[in-house]
């Protein structure tokens, strides 16, 4: 199995050669994001993104999976893969809606307590969250890769973690790393990251679930001439 310092360089030079697909997938993705996000208040935006969002962003992985198939990137794909994912898309969205709901009730309710045990639960509960969260890392990916029912990927997704800790906490924390920087350009975001997440999520997932093949295959893919996108 590759280390992970050698996905992240496979994805750069991945992300560099698509950078066309990267930038297009990303803003098809983000005009839904910004619409629901400025325009929708509180709740009904946690309602409608995992009906509206998650599914064109699981059309993202999904399309950079055909292309690693195909050899060349297809922008209906996007939206092929949105129709396709709609079930396991809107039920990843509502269980990270329910990971926000619990992060923000627990600091609203300990938060404003005096103690140290209150302090404590506040911190217990945060880290619960985002071990729940890192878990599910794999989720898509076993949907896409290797057409898991929904439900069944997520239960995998915790073995895998649970089998490659340091593995799966790295490659979180290196898209985190990522992404807090794109954030602040905003732009950056849109045009970028969940392009190149569908890339680093299917280098990394692909890695761990075929650790022999990993390295002929991704060095494969990665031969394949830049081009552009057929709609």
């Amino acid at each position: 199995m590759r280390k992970l310092n050698d996905v992240l360089k496979k994805t750069g030079v991945e992300v560099y050669r698509e950078i066309t697909s990267v930038a297009l997938y990303s803003m098809i993705t983000s005009l839904v994001l910004a619409a629901v996000v400025i325009f929708a208040p509180v709740l009904a935006a946690l309602l409608l993104l995992p009906v509206l969002y998650m599914p064109l962003f699981f059309g993202v992985c999904y399309a950079y999976h055909r292309k690693t198939e195909r050899g060349k990137p297809v922008l209906k794909d996007v939206f092929e893969g949105a129709v396709k994912g709609v079930l396991p898309a809107v039920v990843m969205g509502f269980f990270f809606v329910v990971m926000i709901l619990i992060l923000w009730s627990t600091w609203w309710y300990y938060g404003g307590k005096d103690g140290i045990g209150y302090l404590a639960i506040g911190v217990f509960q945060t880290y619960f969250v985002i071990m729940a969260v890192v878990s599910q890392f794999y989720t898509l990916q076993l949907v896409i890769q290797e057409n898991m029912g929904i439900f069944k990927a997520m239960a995998h997704s915790v073995k895998l973690f649970l089998r490659y800790p340091a593995y799966t906490l790295g490659a979180c924390f290196q898209a985190l790393c990522v992404a807090v920087p794109l954030l602040l350009t905003v732009v950056g975001f849109g045009f970028l990251f969940n392009g190149m997440w569908a890339i680093f999520q299917h280098k990394a997932a692909y890695n761990v679930l075929n650790p022999e093949e990993a390295k002929p295959a991704a060095d494969g893919a990665l031969s394949s001439e830049p081009g552009g996108v057929s709609i």
